[in-house]
C-alpha cells in the first residue's frame, strides 16, 4: 500500500490543501527528503526502494538515524553505503556524546568508534539544492519544534507568524525540517515554504521532558516526502506514506525490552487507544 499526500503550492501564508488517495499523478519531482530513521531498517529499506522506483537521485536526510532499539548499525552502514547527505539530529548529537536516554545507549553499544565519530562529525545544515536549507529541528537548535508547539500535552500545529519567529531571517526561501515526526507543509506569511517529511522509522513518541508531551501519526506506515523544486521556488510536494513489515521491527523493540516503541510501531499511538 502506498498512500500520497500532495500539495500544490499555494504561497503567502495561504492553506495548500492536500490530496490523499492511492497514487496521484504527480510533476517531476526533485528530491527524496527523510528524517527520524530511527534505526528501524525495513521501514529505510521500503522508503528507498520507493524512491528508486520513482527514478529520484537526490535524497537529503535530515538525521535522527541511529537512535532506537533496533538496527543502528545496518541504518548507518545502509545510509553510508548509499552515500546519502545527511545532517545530525539532537538524537545523533546525543549518540555521539555518550547517549541521553535508553534508545540512544543502545545504538552507541552497537556502533563502533568510526560510525560514533561519523555521527558526531556530521553538520546541523545542509544546503541540497540552490535556495534550499535543511537542518533537523531549527537552525538554530536541534532540539525545539518548529512548526509545532505543545499544547494540553500533545504537539499542535503552531501560527505561520510564530514559525517565521523562530525561523528569523534565511537567505533560503525553502526550509526542511524534522524533530517532530509529524508531516507537514506551511506557507509564512513572506514567501518561505516549510516542509516537514514526516519520519521514516518512528510514528509515534513519548518526551518526558517538561512540558511532557506525546506525537502521534496514527498509523504505522513509513513516511517521507517528495518536492518539485525550481530557483529556490517550492512547486510541488507530496509526502508518501509505505506499508512495510512493521510487525517486524515492533517485535525487534518488544525482544530488547522496549514496550512504547513496540506499541509505537504496531499503532502510530504513543499510548493505548484505550488510555
Amino acid at each position: 500500500m502506498i498512500m500520497e499526500s500532495v500539495w500544490a503550492w499555494v504561497p503567502a501564508g495561504k492553506a495548500g490543501m492536500p490530496r490523499t488517495g492511492r497514487r496521484p499523478m504527480l510533476a517531476r519531482m526533485d528530491i527524496a527528503i527523510i528524517a527520524d530513521i530511527h534505526g528501524n531498517l525495513p521501514a529505510l529499506e521500503a522508503v528507498l526502494a520507493d524512491i528508486e522506483r520513482r527514478g529520484l537521485r537526490r535524497i537529503v536526510n535530515l538525521g535522527d538515524s541511529v537512535s532506537g532499539p533496533l538496527w543502528p548499525r545496518e541504518c548507518l552502514e545502509r545510509l553510508q553505503a548509499a552515500g546519502i547527505p545527511s545532517l545530525r539530529g539532537n538524537h545523533d548529537r546525543w549518540v555521539a556524546e555518550g547517549g541521553k536516554g535508553a534508545s540512544d545507549v543502545f545504538a552507541r553499544q552497537r556502533l563502533d568508534p568510526a560510525q560514533i565519530a561519523w555521527l558526531g562529525d556530521l553538520p546541523a545544515h545542509l544546503a541540497p539544492l540552490p535556495g534550499v536549507l535543511a537542518f533537523h529541528a531549527r537552525p538554530d537548535d536541534d532540539n525545539a519544534y518548529l512548526l509545532e508547539e505543545v499544547a494540553g500535552g500533545r504537539l499542535v500545529a503552531s501560527a505561520p507568524a510564530a514559525i517565521a519567529t523562530r525561523l528569523g531571517p534565511t537567505e533560503a526561501t525553502v526550509l526542511l525540517c524534522a524533530h517532530s515526526h509529524q508531516s507537514g507543509l506551511v506557507s509564512l506569511p513572506d514567501g518561505r515554504a516549510v516542509l516537514n517529511p514526516g519520519s521514516v522509522g518512528c510514528p509515534a513518541y513519548i518526551d518526558p521532558t517538561a512540558p511532557a508531551h506525546v506525537s502521534e501519526t496514527g498509523t504505522p506506515l513509513a513516511c517521507y516526502a517528495i518536492a518539485d523544486i525550481a530557483e529556490g521556488r517550492l512547486r510541488q510536494a507530496a509526502t508518501i506514506r509505505l506499508a512495510y513489515d512493521h510487525a517486524h521491527s515492533a517485535a525487534a523493540a518488544e525482544a530488547q525490552g522496549f514496550a512504547d516503541w513496540a506499541l509505537a510501531l504496531r499503532t502510530g499511538l504513543a499510548r493505548p487507544a484505550t488510555e
